[in-house]
């Protein structure tokens, strides 16, 4: 039989409890750097299992059923650890485009735990993942417009892969491209990716997107990144997700140091 979607307004205490989703969850974060300022610009929410199981284990019990009420779900319980941590930096949340109904009354939970949780919605980024094929694009379009309207920022998770793609750049206005693990992965030595990259970056910095360079693993990578004039970067090299924490990032990741990690 085929699970519909439950749409019943939850509060945040609801929310935060996973209720009626038949199970529960918990975030680690991962930082997102300036690395000329060597500041943390934001940190990234990451669903894990309440004993630091990867994401994928959570989601073998989201289906089409549950799918919306995950969705709130995760945004808060990504702000209320966020509070708890006092992060002092912008918060990155994935956000799941299918889940979304009417962006004006699914937004309403976001905004009533950024309250409650007294975290400024200027500082909430939402990603939009690249796992989910979003076929109506006018919809989202409509999602991204009014999130921005209501102050939060959007981000293009994972370009350059699966469906986010140039045609999804075209359709709607992202303040924030970060790309694909895939184009960044020995780009130090990849002249065919300098070439892709150096065309995105073009492209970001006419339509006025920040670029994040993600799933940088070396620093042959950072400071090929950097010289292409990326400034904002996350990944392993600089530190792996957190569980229910925030990671300590070591002063040798910066460029003009000889790192301990290489």
């Amino acid at each position: 039989m085929k699970l519909q979607p439950d749409f019943r307004p939850l509060g945040c205490a609801e929310c935060a409890r996973g209720t009626d989703l038949g199970f529960d969850f918990t975030m680690a974060f991962q930082p997102i750097l300036n690395i000329h300022t060597r500041e943390i610009f934001a940190q990234e929410a990451l669903v894990r299992g309440l004993n630091n199981e990867p994401a994928g284990a959570v989601f073998k019990n989201v289906h089409e059923g549950n799918l919306y009420r995950f969705d709130q779900s995760c945004r808060v319980k990504a702000i209320e650890l966020a509070a708890e941590l006092a992060i002092p930096s912008r918060l990155s949340i994935n956000f799941m485009p299918n889940a979304v109904y009417r962006p004006e009354l699914c937004i309403r939970t976001t905004l009533a735990a950024a309250r409650e949780y007294q975290f400024p919605i200027e500082r909430i980024i939402f990603e939009i993942t690249e796992g989910e094929k979003v076929t109506d694009h006018v919809h989202l379009r409509e999602i991204v417009a009014h999130y921005q309207q209501q102050g939060f920022k959007v981000a293009l998770d994972d370009f350059g892969a699966g469906y986010s793609g140039l045609n999804l750049l075209a359709e709607l206005h992202a303040d924030i491209i970060k790309l694909d693990m895939a184009l960044i992965r020995n780009i130090h030595s990849d002249r065919k990716r300098q070439i892709i990259v150096r065309g995105i970056l073009q492209v970001c910095r006419e339509l006025g997107s920040q670029v994040v360079a993600e799933g940088v693993e070396t620093r042959d990578e950072m400071l090929q990144l950097k010289d292409m004039g990326i400034e904002l970067f996350q990944g392993y090299y600089f530190a792996k997700p957190a569980f229910r924490s925030l990671a300590t990032v070591s002063d040798d990741c910066y460029p003009g140091k000889k790192s301990a990690l290489d």
